[in-house]
């Protein structure tokens, strides 16, 4: 089968690998019908990489996939049913896992950077990790299933109060999926920092009621103007390296949820600014317990992104999508194997 490999840093190859086989009772062996590249994917090649991966390993975490053949052990699924998948495949057994924070697990594997992952033909998942949705669902919806998982995750750990004020700080697609989310959880007004001007045209599209650019505008000055000067109810840091700015826009006992990952981010703390204002600081890691909230939004169709993706490409065609994205062009990147 043809598969994305992750070769060494900064580098990948579009080769073939055998198609993987069922070992496991529980095992699900699925098709891949699409992927999508994530931002988490651009840090993996990036040099220095700000996610660190294996080297051999076939990227991708983001997919629909259709069930083709399954272990004897399974009980959940019919050949023919369509699935998303978490991707971050736990142990069940450590402490973490026994205490229902599954996220944390110490035994984790997960695929697209640890194990093989989802930018291939086919892939071979265990029970738990995947979810049935119903096949009427537009594939080109349903793709969005992975980011949603982590999204839903952390907007179920926020005390949202109906009309309350919420920033977004970025909007690239977990930007724009958090704004959606945070409008329909019952936020009053969404606000999104992002420079990008043809990001900001998306972000106007889901869920955002104004997007401010903090190269051209004052972030903290358009903030307090927006909340009569109080400061946003909730920041989300959906980049990963502006907690300083997110301090700065906070109202006094506002909560801050700090989502992106960037392991080469650093940045300067003053505790005092969080204590004197009693801020409320969350950490969200990956998802929890939400795959099953995320295939009730989809069946139920409350939420659709389609209007991100910007790129549709066999998965031979993956650099093309990798550098649209490196240069800004591109929001969302669908990536279908098989095809020519």
């Amino acid at each position: 089968m043809e598969a994305i490999v992750f070769s060494e840093i900064g580098k990948f190859e579009y080769t073939q690998r055998p198609e993987p086989e069922i070992s496991n009772a529980d095992d699900v062996k699925i098709k891949i019908l699409a992927a999508s590249i994530c931002g988490s994917d651009v840090h993996i090649l990036a040099n220095p990489p700000g996610i660190a991966a294996n080297p051999g390993i076939i990227l991708g975490h983001e997919c629909v996939g259709e069930v083709i053949q399954t272990g004897n052990g399974v009980s959940s699924f019919l050949i023919g049913d369509h699935v998303i998948l978490d991707n971050n495949l736990t142990c069940g057994i450590c402490p973490s896992c026994r205490s229902g924070h599954s996220n944390m697990c110490i035994n984790m594997r997960s695929m697209g950077s640890g194990i093989d992952g989802v930018f291939c033909e086919y892939a071979v998942v265990p029970e738990y990790s995947i979810a049935k949705i119903p096949k009427e669902v537009d594939i080109r919806k349903a793709v969005f299933a992975e980011p949603m998982n982590c999204v839903m995750s952390a907007v179920k750990k926020m005390n949202i109060v109906l009309g309350c004020t919420c920033v977004v700080l970025g909007g690239g697609p977990i930007g724009q999926i958090f704004s959606e989310f945070m409008k329909k959880s019952g936020a009053g007004k969404v606000i999104i920092s992002e420079v990008s001007e043809s990001r900001s045209s998306y972000a106007r599209m889901n869920g955002a009621d104004r997007v401010i650019n903090p190269v051209k505008e004052n972030l903290q000055e358009e903030i307090l103007k927006e909340t009569d000067g109080l400061g946003a109810d909730i920041v989300i840091d959906a980049v990963g390296c502006l907690f300083r700015d997110s301090i700065n826009i906070i109202r006094p006992t506002g909560t801050i949820l700090l989502f992106g990952l960037n392991a080469n981010a650093r940045g300067e703390i003053a505790q005092n600014d969080i204590t004197l204002k009693e801020v409320t600081i969350l950490g969200n890691y990956i998802a929890v317990n939400a795959l099953g909230d995320v295939v009730n939004t989809l069946k139920n169709d409350l939420m659709d992104f389609t209007n991100l993706i910007t790129h549709e490409l066999p998965l031979k065609d993956f650099s093309v999508g990798l550098e649209a994205i490196r240069k800004g062009e591109a929001m969302e990147v669908v990536l279908y194997p098989g095809r020519s």
